[in-house]
């Protein structure tokens, strides 16, 4: 097994005739999926999704894979797959649109009207689509690909067979083996066992619930659960979940039906979703069940049912609003039921509980996965993981989605199958994996960092930059104006000192400025006129100085004005 935190330098050349794997995004983290497979010197991507920020990004607003070692080569993607239309799979590709608009955008039916609906909002009217469904096989350049039925948490997700002539991968894309889906598409096992036949040279397989013994409990099951709420309700529910969560809206929508209630939906990302499920087939509507949001205000709280974003505390969300009561016509009373009907994302634990908080402090009864079995995951578990091994027996193993404890879990699973050692290769974002000869192995790595996205800034936002925003977030920040006479050598007026985050008073800095004066002074007397030399004199002395006194680390910005 293959270690992944190796000192590795960039991969050699490719050998004629091999695969070159590049992870751009999705190993080991939750999210930003995107994987780059390179082959007779034409391009293949799959997924192109965001992670999202966690409280150590301030003003981020999401977080893009890290295409620049592919950059160069754009012009040689073939196209891009995308294997459902989750955002952490999807919601980056109108970024990499924006530099070359015309590579083919390969998915389900949905999975592209999902996505159709995000590059309009990014004014990307002239893209390229291919619909592909389960059992379908097509061509761009010298890769062969097949589409496999696959069941996830939402519908018409497919994983994809790539046969090139270093051999056949299949990426399971997310998935689990749910034997009583809402809709009746199960996973494809005939499918996987029939191309384990031909011979699968790399299992790239969801990790996500590789560490969770067992089988994933079936989507249904939430049904009886939600049936309960829905009777002990006395009042208004609110039930969250994603915005691309269709079974487990079919669930609310049919539960609301057999208790009398309405149902309106709240978040913009939740109404155009819905629609787009609604209008394709995939979400089944009770007559005259769904009304708009604000209609349904005017009903009895009763027969109210909201189904709402925000499912992971985000602060913008429409539950993070009602939450702290300043959504436009949702005003959260006691005795209001909400239900946070997804699991937690990793990193998203304090944004979420605080949300649950506010909504309790307002009387609210909240259901949530750690009370009642309201939410079900979407990824296989290590049995159904088991399953697929023994199915596939495959030559190599490539763990994919997860952070690096599922992969590390994930491929246990695969050397317990009986696949060697030396085949099973955990590799990271960056770290680039070849096929050579019907063997996987690490062949060095690629820059591969976070792409931050900041209001209309892509990528401008550094680790350095966030790391600013962390100080003045959490320990305020002082400027010093200093006016000095450089001809003479001296200084004329100050320092003014000012300080934001800091509880004392700024009469606290009168026993500092004196020994400003003098670093300035001393360095002016050495004939320094470098005002850099002078400004990091000021910052090393009241740095000292505050660090000393104040036991704080503040932002400081030194000014010197030359008069």
């Amino acid at each position: 097994m293959s270690h992944p935190h190796l000192e590795l330098s960039a991969p050699a050349e490719l050998p004629e005739g091999a695969l070159r794997v590049i992870p751009l995004g999705g190993l080991g983290e939750v999210g930003r999926n995107m994987t780059a497979f390179e082959y007779a010197g034409r391009l293949l991507i799959v997924d192109c999704g965001v992670l999202f920020p966690e409280e150590n990004h301030p003003g981020v607003d999401l977080i893009l894979p890290d295409w620049s070692s592919i950059r160069s080569k754009l012009d040689a993607v073939e196209a891009l797959v995308l294997t459902h239309g989750h955002e952490d799979h999807i919601g980056a590709t109108p970024y990499l649109l924006r530099e070359r608009q015309d590579i083919p955008l390969v998915g389900s039916e949905l999975t592209l009207a999902l996505l159709g609906s995000k590059l309009r909002e990014h004014r990307l009217r002239e893209t390229v689509h291919h619909v592909v469904k389960e059992g379908d096989r097509v061509s761009f350049g010298p890769f062969d690909l097949e589409f496999v039925a696959v069941n996830h948490s939402i519908p018409d997700a497919l994983a994809v067979a790539i046969r090139t002539g270093a051999g056949l991968v299949l990426h399971t894309g997310d998935f689990k083996m749910d034997q009583l889906p809402l809709d009746g598409r199960i996973t494809d096992l005939r499918a996987f066992a029939r191309l384990g036949e031909e011979g699968v040279d790399l299992f790239m397989t969801d990790s996500t619930n590789a560490e969770v013994p067992g089988f994933t409990t079936a989507e249904k099951s939430i049904a009886p659960v939600l049936d309960r709420v829905f009777h002990q309700s006395s009042q208004r529910i609110i039930v969250a979940c994603f915005a691309s969560h269709v079974h487990r809206v079919q669930q609310v929508l049919d539960a609301a039906a057999a208790h009398g209630r309405k149902v309106g939906y709240v978040g913009r990302s939740m109404v155009r979703n819905m629609a787009i499920a609604q209008e394709l087939g995939y979400l089944h509507v009770p007559a005259g069940v769904v009304v708009e949001a604000k209609e349904l205000a005017q009903l009895p709280p009763e027969k109210q049912v909201l189904i709402s974003t925000g499912s992971q505390g985000e602060p913008l969300s429409a539950l993070s609003r009602i939450a702290q009561r300043n959504h436009n016509f949702v005003h959260i009373e006691e005795g209001d039921t909400v239900v946070f009907a997804s699991s937690l994302i990793p990193g998203n634990e304090n944004s979420v509980y605080r949300v649950i908080n506010g909504l309790a402090r307002w009387g609210a009864n909240v259901v949530h996965k750690g009370n009642a079995n309201v939410h079900v995951s979407g990824h296989a578990s290590a049995g159904e993981l088991l399953y697929c091994y023994n199915i596939v027996q495959p030559r190599n193993v490539l763990p994919v989605h997860g952070e690096i404890r599922h992969m590390q879990a994930n491929a246990a699973l695969a050397k317990a199958t009986g696949v060697p050692d030396e085949h099973v290769v955990i590799a990271e974002d960056g770290v680039v994996v070849d096929l050579v000869d019907g063997k996987a192995q690490i062949a060095g790595k690629v820059d591969c960092g976070y792409v931050f996205v900041d209001g209309s800034s892509i990528g401008d936002i550094t680790e350095a930059d966030l790391k600013d925003r962390r100080i003045l977030g959490e320990e305020g920040f002082i400027t010093v104006i200093t006016v000095v006479d450089l001809a003479n050598g001296k200084v004329l007026s100050g320092p003014e000192i000012h300080a934001r985050g800091f509880a004392e008073d700024e009469a606290v800095f009168d026993e500092i400025k004196p020994k400003i004066v003098t670093a300035v002074d001393n360095l002016l007397a050495e004939g320094c006129d470098d005002q850099h030399q002078l400004q990091q004199a000021v910052r090393r002395t009241i740095g000292r100085w505050v660090g000393t006194k104040v036991k704080r680390r503040p932002m400081i910005v030194p000014v010197i004005i030359e008069a």
